[in-house]
């Protein structure tokens, strides 16, 4: 995986259709990801905690104006923390992501609450998302918007669909999720991107500072690392800002023969999780705050390999320490992640 002798290819071809300058113009390019979760990509025996999302994202200049798109609350959002100030530069790249994802406790057969598992919950959402990269210092930031809704029947039979398919059994719980038929929600995240140490174009080491508000309340600091032929700028591949089914896809021009291994870990302090805790509306199994860890950690691997059609692929698994106290869902566990990206020259 990590750079060896193909590191050396002769890239002159390459060069006639690329940039010549990765960093030149970014709005100027565009890209679509589609990305799927699921614990089953890690192993056939996982199926509980977090067991699976979907993600759409479109890069690029015209995302701003799309209909759905949440840009002008996020950049008065950005003013009022004195961002633009901050970080002293324009957003140079935007973003928007479509999705879902959804939480499962271990035992799907029951349909009953089941007090002590973990509760059925899922979220269906929209995000904006905007990257500031600033030279001096080599520092990057990004801000995320997302509004999604809480309890929608959506998830449980889109669930149900698939265990059909794949001659498994249908979950019988999810009328007992948080927060059941439908309730609004939201969440800010800013994040603060350091680069590290740089070998060249086959080592880039960078640490990130993470705070959100909404219904996941927390702060995290992490490290990362991502080795092998690279050419993309240090701060365009993001898997730390990575929340369950929200993520930031590449925010740059892929390269032909590029591939790197990726690897990294996170500590959080999380004051509020709303897949546990519920929200305002009544659900049928929720934990209070004292049921909760303060502290958790979270680590990941995956590898990347961009195509000469301008097509990326990579693979992914994380892992995540328990973030109950007690009972049948106080464990860590992991899942694996699938993604595809079109890079628009």
């Amino acid at each position: 995986m990590l750079a060896s002798s193909a590191a050396a290819i002769d890239n002159d071809d390459e060069q006639d259709s690329l940039p010549a300058n990765p960093t030149a113009e970014p709005d100027a390019r565009r890209s679509i990801s589609f990305a799927i979760d699921n614990d089953a990509l890690v192993s056939d025996k996982y199926d509980h905690d977090y067991s699976g999302g979907l993600n759409l994202t479109f890069r690029g200049n015209g995302v701003v104006d799309q209909f759905a798109s949440l840009h002008k609350p996020l950049d008065w959002l950005d003013r009022q923390i004195g961002l633009d100030q901050r970080a002293g530069i324009s957003p140079n790249s935007a973003q928007i992501e479509y999705g879902m994802y959804i939480f499962t406790p271990e035992d799907l057969d029951k349909s009953e609450p089941q007090p002590d598992a973990r509760p059925y919950a899922s979220l269906v959402f929209i995000a904006s998302s905007h990257d500031r990269y600033q030279p001096a210092g080599e520092v990057s930031w990004h801000s995320n918007l997302t509004l999604g809704v809480l309890g929608l029947d959506i998830a449980g039979d889109l669930q149900d669909g698939i265990h059909s398919l794949t001659d498994s059994s249908n979950p019988g719980g999810w009328d007992n999720q948080i927060s059941d038929g439908g309730e609004p929600t939201a969440r800010y995240s800013l994040a603060r991107q350091h680069l590290l140490y740089k070998n060249g174009s086959n080592l880039e080491i960078k640490t990130t500072a993470q705070g959100s508000v909404g219904y996941l309340t927390e702060a995290s600091w992490g490290m990362s690392l991502r080795a092998g032929t690279i050419y993309t700028p240090w701060y365009s591949f993001n898997p730390e800002l990575t929340r369950y089914g929200e993520r930031s896809t590449p925010s740059d021009l892929g390269r032909a023969s590029e591939h790197y291994f990726w690897t990294g870990f996170a500590v959080t302090a999380r004051a509020y999780n709303v897949f546990l805790q519920g929200q305002f509306r009544d659900s049928e199994v929720t934990y209070d705050s004292d049921d909760l860890k303060l502290g958790i950690a979270e680590a990941w691997a995956g590898y990347t390999y961009v195509f000469k059609n301008g097509y990326s692929l990579a693979y992914s698994i994380r892992g995540q320490t328990s973030e109950l106290k007690n009972g049948d869902a106080d464990r860590s566990y992991f899942w694996g992640s699938l993604s595809i990206t079109k890079f628009f020259y």
